[in-house]
């Protein structure tokens, strides 16, 4: 029987402004120019950039729109194309001294950056972090420019949208000649109990001085309290010019384990010392905890039986692009975790550096992604998803020479997280003749290639095994404690290679039907969902296979791009909106998912014939009276009662119900809909539904009052239209008008159409089922923000922050 077995503790790569000692890491996202389109000689230092635009990263210029059919479906209508940013700065007396470095944690795509006019290299991918020393091109007392040009000409490059630009945080790193190098500390734990663990450090580090050293090695281990629970070190010579790596051990007694629903992090303290002063010192936070993949028995997590209640998520939001503050991932993470969401799946690359610690401070286990093609183009949607010809440009472009370095550095920023448990080579790099093919296609019986057929001109099936040997041998370079996979869609014709052998476990992206099969064929390969429908049947089989340990949504959120035919320019797969805000969908999925007592209703019309739960029943309760209608329960409740203006319309078996969905026809009456969960025969859980009347009024509320001046906090405000009693308008499409007073500035508004196109750099924006949201952030002065939110006919709203 196989078995995975895995133990690691994790460590965080710190992405917040920090001073440590004889290390400096900032922000480097202010001061900027920017523009759209090719520069001749742009690179220069003497260029003259004062007339360009001026802003702060992030930035993402393609979500600037506007939206046209001229461009690609696939990555949402938007524009791309090639862009130029510059920034002109002074070396800080205390940093002249110290060996500097620029750290861009994406910029997508194609990009190659210049520092006085010296180019200090290319990057392809868009994903990819990647650092350049700057020291030796400095003017240490005077202007020093940095020039980076951006190449996203080819806009159908994706099936997704990307965004264009420097999209994601830079930062300034200052170290001393000796310090730890780039991702330079592996942490692992080689045994861990409730009793004991033991755990190892391998610490990277370089000398670029001009004489030899003697240094001090030394680790900490803190917990929650700042107590240090281990500690080890070591002494090394290090010549001059030179590298070598450290090893670090402790032991920990009593260790809190890190898990989803107790994510215990300790920090790790590294720090080197030459001649007795501090030279380098990072602080990470780290977990210990266990995990083992079976293929009979599932998921374990600290010896625990589990379930793996995943997610699959593409990194923009909406109105803000790809270049998305760490409070939208944290305010969307919060609206998982109440679902009942433990994983996440980082479809198809890696994300924002944030992110990942997020996960390890909330709790989700993670499947990292490198990429979503290899050596040869999949097919890219113009007109539509699936609709006239497709484009081949892409990311393959680059495959060849870069794929083994963009797969070192995805594992070498990430591996030491506790949220990790897996890493991905690839998705659906198998699809059906989308390129690869096999002559099995001519009798398969995969869903997503019938008709289709074996294709004797695209590649052969038989280069996934190939490839794949080379991907999983580079990234166990890097990494061993975690088993390297991939999201297969083809599996009828990769099971005729040697692709799912050179996995460790094999993902089958909507397979459900060959799970039962593929076990009893394969009962040595580990099979878990690596992307998955979100209907009732898809969780089943996850549910009564304890040899199925996961399912992984696909998504939890609409995203922008792989959008159907104009005027759609977004795609609605999410079980929450691109405002984040719940669908129907959210709680059916938390009613399989919650341990919570949970329960909600919607209506619909009766359907002509049985629809898959009632047509997605809406939150609503307006409708002709004395027409009949169906409302609909979703709830982890044993049973339910549904009351009308007071009057019970019965109680209901959950266990009675069909496709886990509790049912009445009703004959409307306004009024309040009210239903009621029991267990045991008590009262848990509660949701009602009131007649709305006219819009009357506008009402935000605010996730927070007070933000930061230094760390340019976000408030994200719900705007909803109601009526005169202040019951939400489900019906309500009202423009809003958006107004910010003081030291914030509005970031974007996001109502989740998938059909608007509306500027999204506009101050005013029409409600869909009569909500808003608002992304106001502050900047770097104290002082009182008013927001003001007005339309036409309806009672304004005025909010009030602090900034300080």
């Amino acid at each position: 029987m196989k078995k995975f077995y895995i133990c690691i503790v994790a460590a965080l790569w710190a992405c917040t402004a920090f001073a440590q000692n004889g290390r400096v890491k900032q922000l480097f996202n202010e001061g900027w120019y920017f523009h759209k389109g090719e520069v001749p000689q742009g690179e220069k230092a003497a260029f003259d950039h004062s007339s360009w635009r001026a802003l702060e990263l992030p930035h993402d210029w393609s979500v600037e729109g506007p939206f046209s059919n001229q461009w690609a479906s696939g990555t949402g209508y938007l524009p791309a194309g090639i862009g130029w940013y510059r920034k002109t700065f002074d070396i800080a007396p205390e940093l002249q001294a110290k060996h500097l470095f620029l750290y861009f944690d994406g910029v997508y795509k194609n990009s190659e950056v210049w520092i006085n006019g010296h180019s200090l290299g290319k990057r392809p991918n868009g994903h990819i972090p990647f650092q350049y020393e700057i020291t030796p091109y400095l003017n240490k007392g005077g202007k020093n420019t940095i020039a980076v040009r951006v190449d996203h000409s080819k806009v159908a490059d994706s099936r997704w949208y990307n965004g264009s630009g420097i999209y994601r945080n830079v930062y300034l790193i200052a170290k001393e000649p000796v310090h730890i190098s780039q991702w330079g500390v592996a942490f692992a734990t080689p045994e861990v109990s409730a009793a004991q663990a033991k755990a190892t450090a391998a610490v990277k580090l370089e000398n670029k001085s001009a004489a030899a050293a003697q240094v001090l090695v030394k680790g900490q281990l803190l917990n929650q309290q700042g107590q240090a629970v281990a500690e080890a070190q070591k002494t090394v010579s290090l010549g001059a010019g030179k590298a070598t790596e450290a090893g670090l051990e402790f032991q920990v007694r009593d260790p809190q384990l890190w898990s989803p629903q107790n994510p215990n992090l300790y920090q790790l303290k590294v720090s080197l010392a030459v001649n007795n002063q501090t030279t380098d010192e990072l602080l990470q936070n780290v977990g210990f905890r266990t995990f083992r993949f079976d293929a009979s028995e599932g998921f374990f997590l600290n010896g625990q039986n589990m379930k793996i209640k995943g997610v699959c998520i593409h990194q923009d939001a909406g109105a803000l692009g790809s270049a998305v503050p760490q409070e939208v991932w944290e305010r969307r993470l919060q609206s998982l975790k109440a679902l009942g969401c433990n994983a996440i799946r980082m479809s198809h690359y890696p994300h924002q550096d944030y992110l990942y610690d997020l996960c390890d401070k909330m709790g989700f286990l993670v499947q990292d992604e490198a990429f979503d093609e290899w050596e040869v183009g999949k097919n890219k949607w113009i007109e539509g998803w699936n609709v006239g010809t497709p484009g081949k440009d892409g990311a393959f472009e680059h495959f060849t020479e870069w794929a083994a370095r963009d797969l070192r550095d995805m594992i070498l920023r990430n591996r030491n997280h506790p949220s990790i448990i897996m890493w991905s080579i690839g998705n659906e790099i198998d699809y059906p003749n989308d390129p690869y093919t096999h002559p099995v296609l001519d009798e398969g019986r995969n869903p997503q290639i019938y008709g289709k057929g074996y294709v004797p001109g695209n590649p052969p099936a038989s280069r996934l095994g190939e490839i794949a040997e080379m991907l999983v041998k580079e990234a166990k370079k890097w990494d061993t404690t975690r088993p390297v996979t991939a999201a297969l869609a083809g599996v009828a014709m990769s099971n005729h290679t040697s692709y799912p052998d050179a996995l460790d476990i094999v993902g089958y992206n909507y397979q459900e039907y060959r799970y039962e099969e593929d076990h009893r064929k394969y009962p040595n390969r580990i099979i878990y969902g690596s992307e998955n429908g979100d209907a009732l049947e898809a969780w089943l089989a996850v549910e009564n296979n304890p040899y199925i340990s996961s399912q992984f949504i696909w998504t939890a959120f609409d995203f922008l791009g792989e959008a159907r035919s104009w005027p759609s320019r977004s795609s609605g797969a999410g079980i929450l909106d691109m405002a984040g805000f719940p669908k129907p969908d959210y709680y059916f999925r938390q009613s399989l998912w919650a341990s919570e007592p949970m329960i909600y209703i919607g209506t619909s019309e009766i359907p002509k014939e049985e629809e898959r739960r009632g047509r997605n029943p809406a939150p609503h309760w307006n409708w002709p009276t004395g027409e009949q209608v169906r409302v609909s329960s979703y709830t982890n409740c044993e049973e339910a009662e549904l009351f009308l203006n007071g009057k019970s319309l019965g109680r209901k078996k959950l266990s009675d119900a069909t496709g886990r969905v509790i049912q009445w026809d009703v004959a409307y009456q306004p009024g309040t809909l009210l239903v009621k969960g029991y267990n045991a025969g008590k009262e848990v859980s509660t949701h009602a539904l009131k007649t709305a009347g006219e819009p009357y009024a506008i009402k935000v509320v605010a996730d927070k009052k007070q933000l930061n001046a230094a760390n340019k906090e976000l408030a994200q405000l719900e705007v909803m239209v109601v009526d005169k009693e202040g019951n939400p308008v489900y019906a309500a499409d009202n423009e809003i008008i958006v107004a910010v007073e003081g030291p914030a500035k509005l970031l974007g508004l996001e109502s989740g159409s998938l059909t608007s196109h509306e500027d999204y750099r506009s101050n005013k924006r029409k409600a869909q089922h009569g909500k808003l949201l608002a992304y106001v952030q502050s900047q770097h002065k104290p002082g009182k923000v008013n927001i003001s939110f007005q339309s036409s006919g309806l009672k304004p709203q005025e909010v009030s922050l602090t900034v300080d």
